[in-house]
């Protein structure tokens, strides 16, 4: 997800636009006492009403338009934007060629803030700069205050531009701080569940297993090699919460190789290194992982699978297939209404984290898991 787009920005961005709102109710109540104040100055004092009518109408409008944030668009700005520049224009021609003040004012404030809240910087300065040079083209003289007025203007579109850009860019990144440090607590929380309780039995089956002996004997060596998994992630996990892991970047290519087994599983991959972050490929690994252990549990210890990775700039693909008979229909479907959902969290729980896609392909012809992973992805795992 955008900075931008981001909840959080949308929440500054939200709280920005009410705050003008009331500086627009505020600008407007000064232009029309000035105006007011200078009737004097106008050689068509008629038009001169009909503009203050467009200010007092359109800052109605605005307020409510700026409200809702599906209606800042384009075409919105674009028109608060050309009202302001329009009674801009229309100053010499209410008041006269030698006029001293325009008719809006400071009341142009209002679209050139909505253009720094939602341009940010570059709005801002743009705005900034078309309405400047306006206001200085329209006078016969251009005195020092007109200078330092249209001066003005610029940088303070560019600087409310840049402090609303850094508003938003700071709100997002402690959202997904909060968001990180809820996740490691909620990790090391399972962690300690699954030490107290899952670990301690595993080891109780290992060590029975293997006093009994026969098909047992087998059991408890998986109870083993599922021991010491738990244990490597949980070590893993702990290290994550202090911050030492995810920061810095792996070879997915040779993370992946370490599923290569002999005469079963064969792993291709470009000669190339795959750059990503550690949690990231972690995830990606261990999809994979649970793509082997489903073939391994279905399909028997000696079938064959085939992981293929492709990297391309914007994503990286894996591919496990195998040639066994396939999954029959309604299997997964059945697999999760009893509860057991490997397939779901173990596969496509932790692509989609990650932003990405896991298809099944399944058939006579054996079973295909096509991954997709985006490369914006990194972002994910540097929060993490």
């Amino acid at each position: 997800m955008s900075t931008w787009s981001s909840p959080a920005a949308t929440a500054v961005e939200n709280r920005l636009f009410r705050a003008l709102a009331v500086l627009r109710v505020i600008v407007l109540v000064n232009a029309i006492g000035l105006n007011v104040y200078r009737a004097g100055n106008f050689d068509h004092p008629v038009a001169g009403a009909g503009c203050i009518a467009v200010m007092v109408l359109w800052t109605g409008y605005a307020i409510w338009a700026y409200a809702e944030p599906r209606r800042r668009t384009v075409v919105l700005l674009t028109a608060d934007l050309a009202v302001a520049l329009a009674l801009l224009l229309a100053t010499p021609l209410v008041k006269g060629d030698a006029f001293r003040a325009t008719v809006p004012g400071f009341w142009i404030v209002g679209a050139l803030l909505a253009w720094s809240i939602h341009y940010r910087m570059i709005g801002g300065l743009a705005a900034g700069t078309l309405f400047a040079v306006v206001d200085l083209t329209l006078r016969e003289h251009i005195r020092q205050s007109d200078y330092n007025n249209a001066f003005l203007l610029v940088i303070s579109g560019s600087i409310v531009g840049f402090m609303c850009g850094s508003l938003q860019r700071m709100a997002t990144e402690r959202d997904a701080a909060e968001r990180a440090a809820a996740m490691a607590s909620e990790r090391a929380r399972l962690a300690r569940v699954v030490h107290d309780g899952v670990l301690q039995v595993l080891a109780l089956v290992q060590r029975r297993g293997g006093e009994l002996g026969g098909e047992l004997a087998e059991l408890g060596r998986l109870a083993g090699e599922q021991e010491r998994e738990l244990r490597r992630l949980i070590r893993a996990e702990d290290v994550a919460e202090v911050g030492e892991v995810g920061e810095e970047n792996v070879d997915l290519v040779s993370e992946l190789g370490r599923l290569e087994r002999s005469g079963t599983i064969t792993v291709s991959a470009p000669a190339f290194p795959v750059e990503l972050p550690a949690a990231v490929a972690h995830e990606i690994v261990a999809a994979a992982g649970a793509c082997l252990d489903n073939v391994r549990h279905h399909v028997g210890d000696d079938a064959r699978a085939w992981v293929l990775l492709q990297a391309y700039p914007d994503r990286v693909e894996l591919s496990v297939r195998d040639d066994g008979p396939g999954i029959p229909a309604g299997r997964l479907e059945e697999a999760v209404a009893q509860g057991r959902l490997g397939v779901s969290e173990s596969i496509r729980g932790r692509i989609a984290a990650l932003g990405g896609t896991a298809a099944l392909v399944t058939g006579s012809f054996g079973t295909e898991w096509e991954i997709v992973v985006p490369r914006s992805a990194q972002d994910l795992g540097a929060a993490s």
